[in-house]
């Protein structure tokens, strides 16, 4: 039998995930500035997936990794 890991989700780590839209701006924990593209969801969890302005490409990041420009 395989055990899974898992964390227990917060009511503030669920707002924390879901902050973050299509089209919002952020910074990214090395100070890389970029544009959301999509959300998603996989067996680990759920992330986001960013295209920076400086690299071409898109990037995946966990949202704890990623602040929203205002």
């Amino acid at each position: 039998m395989q055990t899974t890991k898992r964390e227990y989700e917060t009511g503030y780590s669920l707002r924390r995930q879901h902050q973050f839209q299509v089209g919002d701006r952020v910074e990214t924990c090395n100070h890389c500035l970029g544009t959301v593209v999509r959300l998603d969801r996989d067996e680990v969890g759920v992330f986001v997936v960013a295209r920076l302005d400086i690299l071409p490409g898109e990037f995946a990041y966990d949202p704890w990794d990623l602040e929203k420009i205002k």
